[in-house]
Order: C-alpha cells, then sequence, then structure tokens
C-alpha cells in the first residue's frame, strides 16, 4: 500500500530560494585579490554581499546560460578560488538546469584541458588570476564555446567576457525548469593519484540529502548563528559540500580565495568572528605554526567563537589535536570522505561519558567518526568476505549511501564497484577498521600499506606517532624494498626549523608505542616533501625518488 506523502523533488532551487528569501540578509564575505605588491604577492582586499544579492546574481547567470543555447545537463566548468561569484556559480548553473562542473586550479594546464574535454564542457567560468591559461585552453578544447572571466582584469582578455558585464544584461531568470531530483546537479573528477582523474556525477537530490545530513550536531553542527569559513576549496568536492550546507541553514559564509597561509587565516578567523572552518592538515599545520608565533610573542589571536576545525583529506596526528587543545583552546574534529562520497561519509563526536581531553577522548578523537545517518560502512578482506568490527581487524571499506557514487561518468573504473550479499557498495580503496560502537579508523590507503613477512603496517600510525616527536615538522612513511621481508618502512622527516632528529632517536621514541616489526628500518631527512593539489603528500613522488633505498642508506639530509 502507498503512502500519502506529496512527491516533492529535492533540488538544488531549494536551497537557493531558502538563501534568496529567508537568509537574504546573512552576509557573505570574500578575501579577493586586489593586484600585488612590489614584492609580486597578492594583496588581499575583503568584499561584502548577503545570500540576497548573491541568489540575485545567480538567478542571473542562469538566465544568462540560458542565452547561450546551452541543452539541459550541459555541462558548466569553473576554474576558480574561494569567492562570492563560484558560490553564485554554485547556486545558479544547477538551478537553471545544467552541471556545474568545478576543475582544480591546482593541476596542469594539459591536465585541466584533459579534463575539460573529457566533461565535454561548452562553458568555462575563469577566475581573472588564471585569464593567461585562456588562450591555451581554447586551443585544446574545441568544444568549449563560451568563456567568461570572473572579477575584474587589466586589459580585454582575447576570446573571452567578463562576467559580471554578461550576467547583469540579463533579468534574473523568471522560473525554474522542471527539474528532476535524479539529474545530475554537479561534477568533480578524482585528484588522478593512479591514472587519469575520473569523472563523479552529483545529482540534485543527492546534494539536498547531503546538505542535511551535514549539519546537525553530530555532524558538522552547522546552523544560521555560525559563520563558516571552508578553506578546503570549492574545486575539491564542492568544498566539502559546505555552501550548500550553509545556504540551506544560513550560515555566513567567508572566503579566503588565495589567501591560505597561517597569518591570512588566523586573522580572517578573527575579524569575521568565524565558528566552524574545514581544510587540510597541511592548512592545520600552518594555523598553529602562526598561532604559536602570535602566542609566543604576546599577541595572540581572539579566536574565542572558533567552536570547531574541522580536518578532513588526510588523517591529523593526536599529538595536532592536543596542541590546539592544549595550547590554544581549540578543537579540531575529524571528518571523512571522498570525491565518490560527495563528500560527508564520517564525522568524529565522542560519546556521552568520555571526557574529549582524556586519552581515551583524544584516541576516539583521532579516529575518523561514525558514519553520518544514511552512509553505510563494511569491511572486507581480499577475498570479498565481510570482517569483524572489532577495532582491531583491518580490511578495505567499502561505502553505500544515497549520496555515495554508483559509477563513474563514461563509465571508467568500475572495478570500485561491486556487490556484496545483493546490495551496491563502493570500494574506496582505504583500509580501516570499525569498532563495536561504529568509530572507523583509516589506516591507510590499499596502496599505501606497508606489507613486511606477510602483515600490513599502516604508514599514517607511524607518520601520526612521530609528528608527536618535539623535533618532527612532518613526515611520510613509505615503503622501500627488502630482500628478507618484501618491504620494510621507510620515515622521511621534514624537522622543525632549528631542530635535528636521528633515526636512533625516533625508533627509541616509537618503541613503546609499536611492535619491534613495525618500527622503521631507515630515516631520511629533508627540507620538504611534495605535497598534490589537494594538499596531500605525495606518496607515489616519494617512492619513486626513494626507490632501491636501504636500511644501511639512512640519510643526514636528501
Amino acid at each position: 500500500m502507498q503512502g500519502n506523502m506529496m512527491h516533492v523533488p529535492l533540488t538544488v532551487p531549494f536551497i537557493l530560494e531558502r538563501a534568496r528569501t529567508i537568509y537574504a540578509g546573512r552576509e557573505v564575505v570574500s578575501l579577493l585579490a586586489a593586484g600585488r605588491d612590489a614584492q609580486g604577492q597578492p594583496i588581499p582586499h575583503k568584499h561584502r554581499t548577503t545570500y540576497g544579492a548573491v541568489a540575485d546574481r545567480a538567478l542571473r547567470l542562469g538566465a544568462a546560460l540560458g542565452s547561450l543555447g546551452l541543452e539541459p545537463g550541459d555541462r558548466v566548468a569553473t576554474l576558480a578560488v574561494n569567492s562570492f561569484r563560484h558560490l553564485e556559480a554554485y547556486l545558479g548553473v544547477p538551478s537553471a538546469g545544467y552541471v556545474l562542473h568545478t576543475v582544480n586550479i591546482r593541476l596542469h594546464p594539459e591536465q585541466v584541458a584533459w579534463i575539460l574535454n573529457d566533461a565535454g564542457d561548452r562553458v568555462l567560468l575563469v577566475e581573472n588570476a588564471f585569464a593567461a591559461m585562456i588562450p591555451a585552453l581554447k586551443a585544446a578544447c574545441p568544444q568549449l564555446e563560451h568563456v567568461f572571466v570572473l572579477g575584474p582584469t587589466p586589459q580585454p582578455v582575447p576570446g573571452a567576457q567578463d562576467y559580471d558585464s554578461w550576467i547583469m544584461g540579463h533579468e534574473p531568470l523568471a522560473a525554474y525548469p522542471a527539474l528532476d531530483e535524479d539529474s545530475a546537479a554537479a561534477m568533480c573528477y578524482t585528484s588522478g593519484t593512479t591514472g587519469n582523474p575520473k569523472g563523479v556525477l552529483y545529482t540534485h537530490r543527492s546534494t539536498v540529502l547531503h546538505s542535511l545530513a551535514s549539519a546537525p550536531k553530530d555532524a558538522l553542527n552547522v546552523g544560521e548563528a555560525d559563520t563558516l569559513l571552508p578553506v578546503v576549496p570549492m574545486f575539491h568536492v564542492n568544498a566539502w559540500g559546505l555552501p550548500y550546507t550553509c545556504a540551506m541553514y544560513g550560515a555566513a559564509q567567508v572566503f579566503a580565495g588565495v589567501f591560505s597561509d597561517g597569518r591570512s587565516l588566523a586573522g580572517l578567523m578573527q575579524d569575521e568572528g568565524v565558528t566552524i572552518t574545514a581544510g587540510v592538515p597541511t592548512i592545520w599545520m600552518g594555523l598553529l605554526g602562526e598561532l604559536d608565533r602570535a602566542a609566543g610573542e604576546g599577541t595572540p589571536y581572539d579566536l574565542s567563537r572558533l567552536e570547531s576545525l574541522i580536518v578532513g583529506g588526510s588523517a591529523a596526528p593526536e599529538a595536532m589535536i592536543r596542541a590546539f587543545d592544549e595550547r590554544h583552546n581549540l578543537t579540531l574534529r575529524h571528518a571523512w570522505g571522498m570525491t565518490e562520497t560527495h563528500p560527508l561519509g564520517t564525522a568524529s563526536t565522542v560519546p556521552p561519558g568520555v571526557d574529549p581531553r582524556s586519552d581515551e577522548g583524544y584516541t576516539l578523537r583521532a579516529k575518523q567518526g561514525r558514519p553520518v545517518p544514511l552512509v553505510y560502512l563494511e569491511l572486507v578482506n581480499e577475498a570479498g568476505e565481510r570482517l569483524p568490527h572489532d577495532g582491531k581487524t583491518m580490511g578495505r571499506l567499502l561505502a553505500r549511501g544515497p549520496w555515495v557514487a554508483g559509477s563513474y561518468f563514461g563509465g571508467s573504473g568500475q572495478a570500485s564497484f561491486l556487490t556484496l550479499d545483493g546490495e551496491e557498495w563502493f570500494d574506496t580503496g582505504d583500509i580501516a577498521t570499525l569498532d563495536e560502537r561504529g568509530y572507523m579508523h583509516i589506516q591507510d590507503r590499499a596502496k599505501d600499506l606497508i606489507k613486511s613477512g606477510g602483515e600490513w603496517i599502516s604508514s599514517v600510525d607511524l607518520e601520526n606517532a612521530i609528528m608527536a616527536h618535539p623535533a618532527v615538522a612532518q613526515c611520510a612513511v613509505i615503503a622501500m624494498d627488502d630482500p628478507k621481508w618484501d618491504e620494510r618502512p621507510l620515515a622521511v622527516v621534514v624537522p622543525r626549523p632549528g631542530h635535528s632528529v636521528t633515526h636512533e632517536q625516533l625508533v627509541e621514541f616509537l618503541a613503546p608505542k609499536f611492535a619491534k616489526w613495525w618500527l622503521p628500518d631507515a630515516t631520511v631527512l629533508t627540507d620538504h616533501l611534495p605535497i598534490g593539489a589537494t594538499g596531500k603528500f605525495l606518496k607515489r613522488e616519494l617512492r619513486e625518488e626513494y626507490r632501491g633505498h636501504r636500511a644501511q642508506q639512512t640519510a643526514e639530509r636528501s
């Protein structure tokens, strides 16, 4: 028997309308680059607007796109930083029936062109800072018909039009098209750490459900009274969905643009009264250094309104979580997800009865948390058999849910999708544990696990422990070949300024925490670690650089 409820499609215009009407007066603040100084560094300029104004411009963008003769489902790409203009595209493009395709600005131009061609983008919105790329992209992308520049330029850009003039030349979209909630609303590509990037299409339905599920207290705790600063780029998994979540619930948004250094972020958080922020561990390492510096000089920042720093992308060391707590009274909270999960899959909370600052509390907070409602997680072995949720047994992490991808654009990468007991699952490529209370702990990416003598060693656990050493700033642990054990751990370490550390000191520091066979066989000191387009250490490059390294070759500095 059927129920009596209305069938109301879940579509992005629902989010746009709430921002346009209920939350019209809430602020949207953007730190924009206004030229460059004598050293060539961008000069910050703070732009203020409201959801009402953003919504009006988003509707004008929708009407302007319609004037180009686009068909429903055509892709509109953005190559842009976090700003109010990018938010307009988030809301306006899918609400007009087109697909928003956010492209990673940190990729090589050839890879950008490959992605634009693979997606079949017909329109490109380009940040003014990247306008120099336009001629080459147009030459490499024959299907790209229209290019618009976001923000002012010193002179007209050949082959492109000014975005602001273009959209303001159109009246706001008078009515939303009839949209199927299962039609595509947005598109993101994986980071392509192995092979070409793969496209993931988010539906209107998945976007709305993800926004609803991201906000509650035991997820990211977002409400109208909040001011959010998503440092995570809007080109990376839709800034973890935060622009949509904030617009749905009326939280003010603050965008840092290209200014992601510790000093800029700390000042922006202080001045705008930011309550929640989100970024990858490398961002928070920089912020922690700036907060330490300011406190040491007797000029600490006032971040008393900042309730949580959400960390994702890779695991944050427990030492970093403790440092924010103990030195600055700030709470760092894990969340986990990936391009294929839209991205929120888990959020870190501490259950009643556990002191968040106790040893048990820190241990739980160093895990990636429990699945948010409607997301299911499972562990399997190489044979596809379910594994126990005992907090100890490691296995391949599977995910399923209404905002988890069921395939890739164009049908590539089908090996990542499987059926288990008649249910559709996505193989994340992560190796993890799950415990009886539902806490998930990423042990490693499958390709980064170190298999020594037939047993697995988690490079992530070793890295997080090593970064707790007072002389260590950053660390990546990779596998090095071993004639007896197949693979053994190699620690690649960046010391803190003015400090040094030996292999023997690190092994002594780790010995109380790990079985002897887990301890690194060698340590290399270096000045920097390669960081990829999404803020993660590039272990593939490190494995190539140290291919053939042996324990007896432990180096002082490379």
